[in-house]
């Protein structure tokens, strides 16, 4: 993934130096993340993945780069597990398929890769995840457009003031951030989070009660 150049984001310290700098700035926007806005739209963003999934749904999950690593890694916490033992919960990167992102890049156009694969899979009902940390990516945005049109429940991860995303998402969340890594870090444990309601919801432990769907 091919990051733009911000020099101003971390001026030019020794070694040791740079790395507390990173980290405060780490802190503060984690930090941001859990005093503004972001926890009450992960619970919201869960709810719909939960809905869905009683209902028979899917999730679905996009994203380029870091974000493709990041779909995998969230996919494969619900198909394995996160907090505890429990049974797979239906959920799809539409990252891994290198003969279906192949073809279509080479026969449609990058930007269709995702699109496709939605219009394939995806049923009404179900839900989709598109991760941009610009919030811009054409292929993720075009995605979001198929899905909100053949019925999905679309939802996002993206970088602060979310970009065109926003306007297709029915939730959105948005890392307090504008710089490319931090976003990345705030994603994945955002993911986590999401997760663990939706498996605390769909398979609650011995003595927990079930939560009733939204």
């Amino acid at each position: 993934m091919r990051h733009q150049q911000e020099p101003s984001f971390l001026p030019t310290f020794p070694d040791s130096e740079y790395v507390s700098d990173y980290l405060a700035r780490s802190v503060a926007a984690m930090r941001s993340f859990s005093e503004g806005e972001g926890p009450a739209v992960l619970a919201r963003m869960a709810e719909r993945v939960t809905s869905s999934m009683r209902a028979g749904g899917k999730l679905l999950i996009c994203g380029n780069g870091g974000s493709a690593a990041d779909a995998q890694h969230i996919a494969g916490e619900f198909i394995s597990r996160l907090m505890y033992d429990r049974r797979p919960l239906p959920s799809v990167a539409l990252t891994t398929d290198s003969s279906a992102l192949t073809a279509t890049g080479n026969d449609y156009g990058y930007e269709h890769v995702f699109e496709r694969q939605v219009l394939g899979l995806g049923l009404p009902g179900d839900v989709l995840l598109g991760i941009s940390t610009s919030g811009r990516s054409p292929n993720v945005l075009r995605a979001l457009e198929a899905a909100r049109g053949h019925g999905l429940v679309t939802t996002g991860f993206a970088g602060q003031h979310g970009g065109p995303m926003r306007e297709l998402c029915d939730v959105v969340f948005e890392a307090p951030s504008d710089h490319t890594p931090i976003i990345q870090q705030i994603h994945i444990t955002a993911a986590h989070i999401l997760c663990a309601l939706v498996e605390r919801a769909m398979c609650p432990r011995n003595g927990e009660p079930r939560k009733s769907p939204p």
